[in-house]
């Protein structure tokens, strides 16, 4: 089994991604996104209730093109950038989090070619993921025990397991990272692409949370699997360009933060709206026209408009950094590593209150298990524990004093 990198040999981009988007990419899919995103609020509730893998509302986004939004055309993809797909992720987030999460960690998942693979071996991937209509789901938690990935002739043998699996249960093939013990890649980290029903794959099913009930993250174990040529997608390494798909999740989480925070006022702006009366020591004919009740839907507002802000910015500005592919160094990667830790800090505080606190504009009554209001709180608390928001903010300040850089890793 051997990695070749032939990017000398074809002249191909180390990634295949330049430029930014246009208006006409973002209105265009903004409008699909939005479709979808109608479809799932209908019965989003329901079906967090129901906590089944969410195979139906993968084939929605498969129907709608949103899959392939970031393959390159040449390749049968929409050819679209990531500031488009960020948004894409934010308007879903608004509807329903545990799908939006479930196509932001699909984009990461499927870049993995561009940032693992060599030049000249990304289009067959492409191709095969646009052949196949995959779904890519992961397992790469890095706070689990490594897997153990061992020489056999000219392949590999897999064993251990990894919890925190987004994808595993409904994605056509799975991302892995292992670090080889033996033969000639010894200590080096690759990264292979499973078919989800490969032999010796056991998917758990023991997704079991407070929120993102549907974001298809299960455990997986691993026994025995055989990893042949054809599972190799690249070696896992400290290249600049490569390792920014790191950043590129984490503005995805915010951008999911954010659209959960809007989402949450529109649910709540609709709640005010249709409460008729007043409180009783009020001089407002109505709830909505009750300054104290105004003055905090305009609090929440603002600042979800400034995170707004914030994250268009930095879609545009990993869009510009990738346009660099191979010469990307690592200043400029670090530099908007911590831009995007601070986007991190702010979404993610916001994301929670807003969650929490328009439950105090909407009163008890919206406290009902009908109304659903707390699948907002639900999926924004569960998910933003992720990884502590307080190294992020350690993170923004060690560089703004120091210039330090935190250690390359999947969280940072």
């Amino acid at each position: 089994m051997t990695v070749q990198d032939t990017v000398q040999d074809t002249g191909l981009r180390r990634v295949p991604y330049f430029g930014n988007a246009s208006e006409t990419e973002l209105e265009q899919w903004r409008t699909v996104a939005q479709q979808v995103a109608g479809k799932l609020a209908k019965d989003a509730l329901e079906r967090d209730r129901k906590n089944l893998q969410p195979f139906a509302e993968v084939q929605l986004l498969r129907e709608a093109g949103l899959l392939d939004l970031l393959v390159p055309a040449e390749f049968g993809g929409a050819g679209a950038h990531w500031e488009t797909a960020f948004d894409v992720v934010r308007i879903l987030a608004a509807a329903d989090g545990s799908i939006a999460q479930l196509l932001a960690y699909h984009y990461i998942n499927q870049s993995g070619i561009a940032f693992y693979a060599p030049a000249g071996a990304q289009g067959k991937w492409w191709q095969r993921t646009v052949e196949g209509g995959w779904l890519w789901g992961d397992s790469v938690n890095p706070v689990d025990p490594d897997l153990t990935l061992s020489v056999e002739g000219d392949g590999y043998r897999l064993n251990g397991a990894k919890r925190f699996s987004t994808g595993s249960g409904v994605g056509e093939v799975i991302v892995i990272n292992a670090l080889v013990q033996g033969g000639e890649y010894d200590g080096q980290i690759l990264a292979f692409v499973l078919p989800r029903d490969i032999e010796g794959l056991e998917i758990v099913e023991d997704w079991d949370y407070l929120g993102q009930r549907l974001s298809a993250s299960n455990s997986l174990k691993y026994h025995n699997v055989r990893l042949e040529d054809e599972h190799l997608l690249g070696f896992v390494t400290d290249e600049p360009v490569s390792t920014l798909l790191t950043p590129g999740i984490q503005l995805a989480f915010a951008n999911f933060y954010l659209g959960i925070a809007e989402g949450a006022l529109e649910r709540g702006k609709q709640i005010l709206l249709g409460r008729k009366n007043a409180w009783l020591f009020s001089q407002a004919d109505t709830y909505s026209q009750d300054p104290i009740f105004q003055r905090t839907v305009g609090e929440l507002k603002a600042r979800t408009a400034a995170v707004a802000a914030l994250v268009e910015k930095l879609g545009r500005k990993f869009d510009a950094l990738l346009s660099k592919a191979g010469d990307v160094t690592q200043p400029e990667r670090a530099a908007l590593a911590v831009e995007i830790a601070e986007a991190k800090v702010v979404s993610t505080e916001v994301g929670v209150e807003v969650a929490n606190r328009i439950f105090e504009v909407t009163g008890s009554s919206s406290t009902a298990s009908s109304v659903g209001l707390d699948l907002y709180w639900r999926n924004v608390r569960t998910h933003s524990l992720h990884d502590p928001v307080d190294y992020k903010k350690i993170e923004v300040g060690a560089y703004f004093l120091r210039g330090e850089s935190q250690p390359l890793s999947l969280y940072t």
